[in-house]
C-alpha cells in the first residue's frame, strides 16, 4: 500500500513539473520602444504598461532626439541592444513613434540583429514630413528639433527617402485626426495626423497598414492602437477593428 502511495505521489510530482516547465524554460520576448522627436520615454509609458501586461519584456529608454543626428541615434540604439537584446534565441520586436521608426529603419539598414522579430511604427514619416520640409529653414524649428529635424523633409535626399524599401516584417499605424487645422489644410495634402500625411507614412515592403482616428501626438496612448500593436507582434497582421471617433484625451 505504501509503495502504491509513493508511486502515485511521484506521478503527481512528475506531471506538475512537466506542466510548469514551459513557464520557466521560455524567456519573454523583448519589445524595444522608441519615442519620437522632442519626446522622452515617458511618452510611451501607457503603451509600455499594456505590452508588459501581455507578457513582453519591454525596454524603453530616452535618447537625445533633438541634440543629435539619426546616425548618432543608431549608435545609441546599438549600445542599448548590446546590453539587452542580442540573444539569437529570444525574439526582439520594435514599436516606434514618429522619428523612432526612421531610427529603426536606418539601424536595420546598417546593422544585424540576431533574433529580430516584428516592427510596428506609429505615425512614421516614412517618406518625410511636409511640415518638416516647409519649416526646415526656420531658425526656431532648427533650434527646437536639432539635426534630426533637418533630416525629415520630403526631398529625395532626406534620410527617410534614402533608406529604400524595408526587408523586415513591418506594420504601420497612422492617424487621420489633427490638432493643427492650418497646417493640415494648407501644408499637408490629403488626410493627416497634424504632422505626417497618411500617404507619407507608407513605405514599400510593409506587411500591413492601418489608419486610426488619432493625432500624431497621442496615437500611442490609444487602447485600440495597443490591441492592434499586440496583434501584429503576435501574428504579423493587424486586427483592423471597427472604430468610432474617440476624443483624443480618452485614448
Amino acid at each position: 500500500m505504501f509503495s502504491l502511495f509513493k508511486m502515485f505521489l511521484k506521478t503527481i510530482l512528475l506531471v506538475a513539473c512537466l506542466l510548469c516547465q514551459p513557464a520557466f524554460a521560455t524567456e519573454a520576448e523583448n519589445v524595444v520602444l522608441l519615442h519620437g522627436l522632442g519626446r522622452t520615454s515617458a511618452s510611451m509609458l501607457v503603451l509600455k504598461s499594456r505590452l508588459e501586461q501581455q507578457g513582453y519584456r519591454v525596454i524603453s529608454e530616452s535618447y537625445e532626439s533633438t541634440n543629435a543626428a539619426t546616425e548618432d541615434h543608431v549608435e545609441w540604439l546599438d549600445e542599448i541592444l548590446e546590453g539587452c537584446c542580442k540573444n539569437p534565441n529570444v525574439k526582439t520586436h520594435f514599436v516606434t513613434h514618429s522619428l523612432g521608426g526612421i531610427v529603426v529603419r536606418k539601424y536595420l539598414n546598417e546593422k544585424e540583429l540576431p533574433g529580430l522579430g516584428r516592427v510596428v511604427m506609429l505615425s512614421p514619416p516614412n517618406q518625410g514630413s511636409e511640415l518638416a520640409e516647409y519649416m526646415k529653414e526656420w531658425r526656431l524649428f532648427e533650434w527646437s528639433t536639432g539635426p534630426s529635424g533637418q533630416e525629415l523633409g520630403t526631398g529625395g535626399q532626406s534620410t527617410p527617402n534614402s533608406l529604400g524599401p524595408v526587408d523586415f516584417e513591418l506594420g504601420v499605424i497612422t492617424g487621420d485626426a489633427s490638432f493643427n487645422p492650418v497646417t493640415s489644410i494648407f501644408l499637408i495634402p490629403g488626410p493627416d495626423d497634424g504632422k505626417v500625411s497618411v500617404d507619407r507614412a507608407r513605405v514599400q515592403g510593409m506587411k500591413d497598414f492601418l489608419v486610426v482616428s488619432h493625432t500624431h501626438t497621442f496615437i500611442m496612448n490609444s487602447d485600440l492602437v495597443a490591441r492592434e500593436v499586440v496583434s501584429f507582434l503576435k501574428t504579423g497582421a493587424f486586427l483592423h477593428e471597427e472604430q468610432e471617433a474617440i476624443p483624443e484625451e480618452s485614448g
